[in-house]
């Protein structure tokens, strides 16, 4: 295998759990031990699992099973507080600033309180692993996005083995880093429900929501073939038969969230095939404009629908956090449970679906990796 593969973890909150049964299936059909992708990206909940890989880039098949272990345990309370007294002092600092318009009440910062990811991601991350890799060539670069308030633009911290001083683009730069479990909690601070996370002298959201070109740090770093594993089926959704009922804010946050973290990817894909379509339609003998060049991909998306998987488990999310949604009326819709659904059950599916779609992409995965 040579080249340069790259692999795109999106994000989705709890729905990232997919990745971790890809990357299971991946370990499987590729040879090892060692990560056949030296270029790793991430975002949001894509950065967690893409820093976990990083730091096990010399094992794979070790990698996926840490995350499995990782995923497969968890509960919402080892993510973001879930006590009665918590949520009720966040319900009701929501509804005091709203009603009294910031008088004599600061403003919230978010909706949870997500200190024990925090201190979680701080103890299991393995920052020497991501060194370690980096300098033995297991490992080209990690990267994770954010985006930042301050400056309105997505910032790409990378960590790679030689002197790259990053990139700038419209709304978007590369910066380099030693990447630790602050910028995993900047790329996945959820817009509201999460609070940005400072590093230096800005604040940092999800960084889905300035990432319009997902795949153009993989590109900087020369990626020639791309893998991407999705957090969200295409399965059409159904034309309703009567007068639908009015979107809740859980409908719409559902559908924002949807779009920040898939749709960009879907476009990307769609210039990115564009591209190669352009460069393999030139003459013998001329040479492709000035940075374009051929680079495969391939997209594994979940082939179920998982609102109907998350509405399935819904009842698992702590009483107390569906109580504190349901009063600001952002409960109740599959798509945004699937997002705050931190539970050990639902993850379980999750990357039991995952697991079985990436041994059904075999084929397609064994093509793209081969030379």
């Amino acid at each position: 295998m040579s080249g340069r593969a790259a692999l795109v973890l999106p994000g989705g909150g709890a729905r990232g759990a997919y990745q971790v049964g890809v990357l299971k299936a991946l370990a499987e059909i590729l040879p090892g031990p060692a990560s056949p992708f030296p270029i790793i990206t991430g975002v949001s909940a894509g950065a967690i699992n893409a820093g976990v890989v990083a730091s096990h880039a010399d094992d794979l098949g070790r990698a996926a099973a840490r995350l499995e272990q990782f995923w497969g345990n968890l509960r919402c309370g080892r993510v973001y507080r879930t006590g009665w007294l918590h949520n009720l002092r966040s319900g009701l600092h929501w509804l005091a600033s709203m009603t009294l318009g910031g008088l004599g009440v600061a403003n919230p910062r978010s909706l949870f309180d997500n200190q024990p990811l925090a201190d979680l991601l701080a103890t299991e991350l393995d920052t020497d692993g991501i060194a370690r890799n980096l300098a033995s060539g297991a490992l080209d670069s990690l990267m994770v996005t954010a985006s930042g308030y301050a400056t309105n633009r997505a910032v790409t911290f990378f960590q790679a083995g030689d002197g790259d001083e990053g990139w700038q683009a419209l709304r978007r730069i590369g910066r380099p880093a030693r990447i630790d479990h602050t910028h995993l909690l900047a790329s996945a601070a959820l817009p509201l429900l999460f609070p940005a996370q400072l590093i230096g002298h800005e604040y940092y959201g999800d960084g889905g929501m300035r990432q319009t070109a997902p795949l153009k740090p993989a590109l900087h770093r020369g990626a020639d073939r791309i893998l991407i594993i999705g957090t969200r089926d295409e399965i059409p959704d159904p034309e309703p038969s009567r007068t639908a009922a009015y979107p809740s804010l859980g409908d719409i946050g559902g559908h924002l969230l949807d779009v920040i973290f898939m749709d960009h990817i879907t476009n990307d894909l769609e210039r990115l095939e564009r591209i190669n379509a352009l460069v393999k339609s030139l003459p013998p003998g001329c040479a492709p404009p000035s940075g374009m060049r051929p680079v495969r991909s391939l997209l594994i998306r979940p082939t179920r629908d998982l609102r109907l998987i998350a509405s399935k488990h819904a009842h698992r999310v702590p009483a107390s956090v569906r109580t504190l949604l349901k009063g600001i009326g952002a409960w109740g819709s599959g798509r945004m449970a699937g997002f705050v659904l931190f539970e050990a059950e639902f993850c379980r599916e999750l990357i039991e679906l995952g697991y079985a779609d990436g041994l059904t992409a075999a084929d397609q995965v064994r093509a793209l990796m081969a030379e």
